[in-house]
């Protein structure tokens, strides 16, 4: 017995001797990797000590490896209550090459979406997140960006390249709640940004499908069996899954039992560099719409949170020029600290958990507590560095200084509020540097003044009140009614026709400047401005378009026309104001709707809500509360802004009614619609992040209200008036011929008016200048003694141009957003400018000049 023993294990090792010479492939089976690591921060969820922990983890799991997504504001603390495992973390992050067991892979300020700010925001996301994560790593480098949420905009690519980066992740496996990327590819892909920078990607695999039962969760989450078996069978010879987990969790490494085996634990920088099959990597032409993104939009607590973020985020911008103009005109410091704090406070405001969970948090202390509270910090900063000297001198003064921060120059209608010497028995009127009467009207109560101010590029023009504006002509700008009750607003570029019988919506809109050109459709069964959404409590659509309005006139011209008009839908009065201003494009909008109580409006009641429910109420925007706008225009096409980007949707329309079938419907600025010709369109601008909607048989709308629960089962309610603007511009051509990014900008940067005392020491000057309006002014700030000027190219083709300086120069250089010189621009010195020409700037790209004086 014993020696038949022996001779069967003879037999078994000679079977494995014999594998092992002849078929050690087949022993050996494929590995897998994963990338695990932490997502949060002291702002998210970090719990003090928890540094401590993942080190503790860290020295217990020698083949782990961790990713970091921390908020940069996390060490403050740390450094101070938890020294050993700041020391331990700082240890770690010093080593800086490929084996290392830990790598930042997102260090921007507040981990932000991206798709719902600006350009200009994503840039300072990144740069004030690095700066600060240096002051507590010094040695830090960043290769890789990736983020546990979806946090991807198309732009990122040349954003990240300049940066220094040289690898990006379009993985979110875990945290799908609020989206993900289209599945696209295998092991790697280039991602390709508009402008046609490029960065080496791991994406969500083609074979990695959206979780079973799950509305948050990809397959390729957890490694299992079936992923991993199904990546090896596509094709991919390095299958990757990853999950960064929410810092608090003490898990220790992710994987548990069932996972793939082998499968082995890596950071990304090290999955790029010495892993990943690099043998046939494809271009992906990655546009916004490959952003498949859905949040609680029209949400009166989304639609608030959107709308202070914007208006802080346009100020901040255009506050950093206002500075520069007066430095460059009359020296002194520089706010720095003042403008780092008012960007720290805007930054925190654009976290993805503003967005996604505005509720969570205690009573006071909610996300959406935080923003307020967060922009108003930013703003009252930004106001406080030029409107309180302004406002006290305007008691007196009749001097004003009009700023135009564009790089064109600018001839557009202001509004002041009237000094309370100049409300009483005067006829004011304004005044311009050679002592001419520019056109001007008092508002009806006498306390404000519109008038047309023409201010040079990136720079200011001086005005002069005056008591009489007898000599001014007249404009022409008028309201009238006809026989049936229609009332017609009327200028030099529009009539406007508004049907008082159906809630005051518009009838007709015609563009006198565009051949008589008709917008307002009339064959659908929609009206144009119209309200209306599915009041599911009451089970009807209502419409404010179901009963007669009453409409005020507010202003008559001879320059500007204002109608106010008063309707109702479903019980709730709903007032909107019409403007319209001689020579002027836009048509303004504000929309406010009293809400007398809660109402549900949405497809459907979600209640009982169950997380794991595909289908949401939320989804499909056809049920919420629309403004419509039914054009004529035939075969419809639309474009669409993104943070330095313009995507021409590919989709037949926007609806969508389950999580594994999400679409980017996704409005930032602007939605263009043209004709199949591309003669003629109509942008839409709204003051914040929301939705549109629009298909082949629906009409453009925009996303106004929703009622009723959400994520996580709260119920996103009514809590008080609904207040939105937006604006519409008929115009000729698609989006680009159209200008309509031109008209973005002047939107978000009106000219500012400050009063001075005394006269201006020159009446008008100009400090930069652009030869080409596309070339949009997204930055121009000061920084360590240098002057920063970001342009961005807001054009879908080639561009060139030039760019004149009126203040000394000494040196211009082309840099990346880290500083380094890329190279010196071609220039041109003639009395006293500087010219700097650019050629062949790529679509959509962003340059950076450092100037030194």
């Amino acid at each position: 017995m014993i020696g038949q023993k022996r001779q069967n294990s003879m037999l078994r090792k000679a079977i494995v001797l014999l594998f092992l010479t002849f078929g050690s492939k087949m022993l050996v089976a494929q590995t897998a990797y994963f990338a695990d690591g932490y997502h949060g921060g002291i702002w998210g969820h970090y719990p003090l000590g928890f540094t401590s922990y993942i080190v503790g983890a860290l020295n217990k799991y020698p083949d782990w490896r961790v990713n970091l997504e921390i908020e940069p504001e996390t060490w403050d603390r740390d450094a101070k209550m938890d020294v050993s495992g700041y020391n331990a973390f700082r240890s770690l992050l010093n080593d800086t090459t490929a084996a290392a067991r830990m790598e930042y892979v997102n260090p921007t300020y507040a981990q932000p979406y991206m798709y719902n700010i600006s350009g200009e925001s994503i840039i300072r996301q990144f740069s004030y997140g690095m700066k600060h994560l240096k002051k507590h790593f010094p040695l830090l480098s960043f290769k890789t960006y990736s983020s546990e949420e979806p946090c991807f905009t198309s732009a990122l690519p040349q954003l990240l390249k300049s940066f220094g980066y040289q690898y990006a992740s379009l993985k979110n496996p875990n945290t799908g709640w609020g989206g993900y990327t289209r599945a696209k590819g295998k092991d790697l892909l280039n991602w390709v940004g508009p402008d046609g920078s490029s960065i080496l990607t791991s994406p969500r695999y083609e074979i990695e499908k959206l979780r079973p039962n799950s509305t948050w969760e990809t397959i390729g989450n957890d490694n299992n069996q079936a992923f991993i078996s199904t990546a090896f069978a596509d094709g991919i010879k390095t299958p990757l899954g990853m999950c960064l987990q929410d810092a608090g969790w003490q898990i220790g490494p992710w994987l548990k039992g069932g996972a793939y085996q082998p499968t082995a634990y890596t950071t990304w920088r090290n999955y790029f560099e010495n892993i990943a099959d690099r043998s046939s990597v494809e271009d992906w032409k990655f546009g916004q719409e490959d952003v498949l993104t859905s949040l609680v939009w029209g949400a009166q607590v989304l639609q608030r949170i959107a709308q202070q973020t914007r208006i802080a985020e346009n100020k901040i911008v255009q506050a950093e020029k206002i500075a520069m103009i007066n430095k460059l005109e009359k020296g002194g410091e520089y706010p720095w600290e003042a403008f780092d704090t008012a960007w720290r406070n805007l930054m925190l405001a654009q976290h993805h958990d503003c967005w996604i969970v505005p509720y969570n948090g205690s009573t006071g202390d909610t996300w959406a507590d935080r923003v307020r509270s967060w922009t108003n910090t930013t703003n009252h900063i930004v106001d406080s560095l030029f409107r309180e000297a302004s406002m006290m001198q305007g008691k007196t003064s009749k001097h004003l200084k009009v700023y135009n921060t564009s790089g064109v120059e600018r001839n557009e209608w202001i509004r002041i509020e009237l000094p309370e010497s100049f409300r009483v028995g005067a006829s004011p009127g304004v005044k311009d540097r050679a002592g001419r009467s520019v056109p001007s009207q008092s508002n009806p109560a006498g306390t404000a003044l519109y008038f047309k101010a023409k201010v040079p590029a990136f720079g200011y023009a001086g005005f002069r009140l005056v008591e009489s504006s007898k000599d001014l002509k007249t404009g022409g700008a008028k309201v009238s009614t006809n026989q049936n009750g229609e009332i017609t607003m009327e200028t030099d570029l529009y009539r406007i026709t508004i049907d008082k019988s159906q809630g005051g919506t518009i009838k007709s809109i015609v563009a006198k400047s565009l051949a008589n050109k008709e917008f307002v459709g009339k064959g659908s069964v929609r009206k144009f401005n119209e309200l209306r959404g599915f009041f599911f409590a009451k089970g009807a659509y209502y419409s404010n378009a179901d009963k007669p309005a009453l409409v005020k006139v507010l202003e008559n011209g001879p320059f500007v026309i204002s109608l106010q008009i008063n309707s109702e839908i479903g019980g709730h009065p709903v007032q909107q104001v019409i403007t319209l201003k001689q020579g002027q494009q836009l048509i303004d909008f504000q929309l406010k709707i009293d809400w007398q109580q809660n109402e549900g409006i949405g497809e459907f009641a979600e209640t009982p809500y169950h997380a794991r429910k595909l289908q949401k109420a939320f989804y499909d925007d056809r049920y919420k509360l629309l403004t419509l706008f039914p054009l004529a225009l035939k075969g419809q096409k639309v474009s669409k802004d993104a943070p330095f980007d313009v995507t021409e949707s590919k989709l037949e329309n926007t609806f969508f009614k389950s999580w594994d079938s999400i679409k980017n419907n996704v409005v930032l600025n602007w939605v263009d619609v043209v004709d199949a010709d591309q003669k003629y369109g109509l942008a839409m601008f709204t003051d914040h992040t929301t939705s549109y909607i629009h298909g082949a048989d629906f009409p453009l709308g925009l996303t106004t209200q929703y009622s009723g629960y959400g994520l996580w089962g709260r119920n996103y309610k009514l809590d008080g008036p609904t207040e939105m603007k937006y604006q519409l511009l008929p115009h000729v051509g698609n989006w680009q011929r159209g200008a309509v990014s031109q008209q973005e900008s002047h939107i978000k940067e009106p000219m500012q008016v400050r009063f001075v005392s005394g006269k201006l020491k020159e009446s008008e000057k100009w400090f930069l200048r652009s030869s080409n309006p596309a070339l949009t002014l997204s930055a121009f700030r000061m920084e360590d003694e240098s002057l920063f000027i970001r342009v961005f190219n807001a054009s879908a083709t080639q561009s060139s141009g030039s760019l004149s300086f009126n203040f000394p120069v000494a040196r211009i250089q082309v840099v990346d957003l880290n500083g380094n010189q890329l190279g010196r621009p071609q220039e041109t010195r003639k009395s006293g400018a500087v010219t700097i020409t650019q050629n062949r700037l790529r679509p959509f790209e962003v340059i950076t000049f450092k100037v030194t004086q």
